[in-house]
This record gives C-alpha cells, structure tokens and sequence, in this order.
C-alpha cells in the first residue's frame, strides 16, 4: 500500500518509492520537475491527487500524469546523440522551434536530457529514460569535465586563457576555474579547447566576451567519459550494459547468480575411462625393436 511518509522514513523499502523519484525513474521527467507536477495537482496515485512529494508508491499502485497511466520503472538505458545546430533541448517549445526528441529516430523510449545544449551549440548530449539518472550526470559533485571545441573571433591572448584557470567573475556571476588553450589561429579567428565542470547557463559565450571574444560555433566533444568521437550530427547511439555498470554503478540486469541464493548442484561427473598404456620400447640395438603404432616385424 502507499501513503504519506516523512523524511525519515524516506528509504525504508517496505513503504516503497517516494512519487517523485518513481516518476524520474520511470522517464517522466527530473525529480524536480515531477515536484512541479505534483504542485500542479496533476498526479494521481489509486484515484486519489497527490498532495505532497513524501507520498509512496508501492508495488501494483495505479500512477497517473494528466489522465495518463504511467508504466513502472524501465531498465536504465543511456544514449549519446549528436546535437545538430538550430535545435533546443526541450519536449516542447514555446516560441515553436525545432527540438531535439522531435528529431530523434523512431523507436526510441521516452528520453529526458542530461543538461543542455543552447539553440546553436552543437556536440554530444546524454539522453537517457531515467531522470533521475539524469540529474546525478549533472551535479557538479560528480567531477565530471565537460569539454568543448570553440571557434571564436577576435584577438586570442593566451595569457588571459590561462587565467580562466583561477575562476572568473562576469556581470556578478562567479564562474568555476576553466581550462582554454589554443589550437589554431587563422586571421581573426581560432579554435580553442575549453574544458569546464560546473557548465552554467551561456558559461562559455560570456566567458569569452568577456575577453573579447565572439563565439562563433560550439562544439561539445566530451562529457565525463562519454565522448562525441566520430558519431555523425543527428544520430543516436546507446551506451551498452557494460559502460552503465563500470563508469555509473548502473546494473540492467540481474547476475546469473544472485547473492545468498544456493546453485543447483552439480551431476556426479562420470568416471574417466582406464588409459591403456603404451607399449614399452625395446632397447636399442634390439633387431626386433618395434616403432610407435607399427606392428612387431615377423621373420
């Protein structure tokens, strides 16, 4: 059964799942903003409008978002998609441009994003059915460097790039250290690699306005260990079982052999048959020696 429950009994398993978390987990959307939906009265538990983020759901509740029955919790997956330029990454769009999932290929579960990319940066972008999973990705906590390819125009100071290293403040915003360095310069403009963790709203175009700098293109080429590599703009590809559990701690799927469960035992194995031996070789010399798998030799 659910019910209401309060912070201290959050994780006690037999109440269940808090609603929010359930329905991050089940790819409805972040925890924080199935919070936003339950403050919307739109949430359903059994018939009943959810009141309140510490309610629980168990086992076989019926959970509805605006009318619509939502499943339980799908296996975790994780995809990397190559963002095009002129897409936003949200579901829907007030201003009725183009988004990311409308361009996503058929077939896909419903998929929440690991942060964001603006309207024209381009690059790699998580994607994945858990938005819980979504929000852990995205906490600075996790150390997690995000790492971009950056045409700018304008004049390089490569002594300014390496004082970003000390953290910088702009308009009032103070912005973490961050790692530029320049690759290439042709006339007015450059590439630069830019590598940063805290990746704050614009973080990188106010950065080098700062400096004087008109970023041009944008390009996310790393985030954590999951990089952009050769995946070509606008494809999705999924991360496999075995990069969830190394690098997230994700298990999809249940080991062969659980824990405290005792394996069937074996059959009795079947006794080998008795090795004939090989005949022994005569001595040297012997006239009647007989080789290996030959017959004796009769006079």
């Amino acid at each position: 059964m659910s019910g209401e429950g309060t912070p201290d009994d959050a994780h006690d398993p037999a109440r269940g799942e808090r609603i929010a978390k359930w329905l991050a987990r089940a790819g409805v959307a972040s925890r924080r903003d199935a919070e936003a939906l339950i403050a919307q009265g739109v949430v359903t538990l059994n018939g009943a409008v959810v009141q309140t983020p510490a309610t629980f759901v168990a086992e076989g509740d019926a959970v509805l978002v605006r009318g619509q029955r939502v499943g339980a919790a799908e296996v975790t997956r994780l995809f990397r998609y190559h963002k095009p330029d002129g897409l936003v990454t949200t579901h829907k769009d007030p201003q009725g441009r183009p988004t990311v999932f409308e361009r996503l290929p058929a077939g896909l579960p419903r998929l929440v994003s690991v942060g964001r990319l603006d309207l024209t940066s381009e690059g790699l972008l998580l994607l994945t059915n858990d938005g819980a999973l979504a929000r852990r990705l995205e906490l600075p906590s996790n150390g997690w460097s995000r790492r971009y390819r950056v045409r700018v125009h304008g004049k390089v100071h490569e002594g300014a790039l390496a004082w970003l290293a000390r953290g910088i403040t702009v308009e009032g915003v103070k912005y973490g250290p961050i790692t530029a360095g320049l690759d290439s310069r042709q006339g007015t403009n450059a590439w630069l690699t830019v590598t940063l963790q805290e990746g704050r709203n614009r973080e990188i175009r106010r950065v080098m306005e700062h400096l004087g700098l008109h970023v041009t293109r944008l390009i996310r080429v790393a985030y954590g260990p999951f990089q952009l590599g050769t995946l070509p703009p606008g494809a999705v590809e999924e991360v496999n079982a075995r990069t969830l559990r190394d690098e997230l701690g994700v298990t999809t799927a249940k080991p062969r052999i659980q824990r405290g469960v005792e394996r069937e035992p074996l059959p009795p194995a079947e006794p080998e048959p008795p090795r004939k031996r090989a005949p022994r070789a005569r001595r040297a010399g012997d006239p009647h020696r007989t080789p290996w798998g030959a017959k004796p030799r009769t006079e």
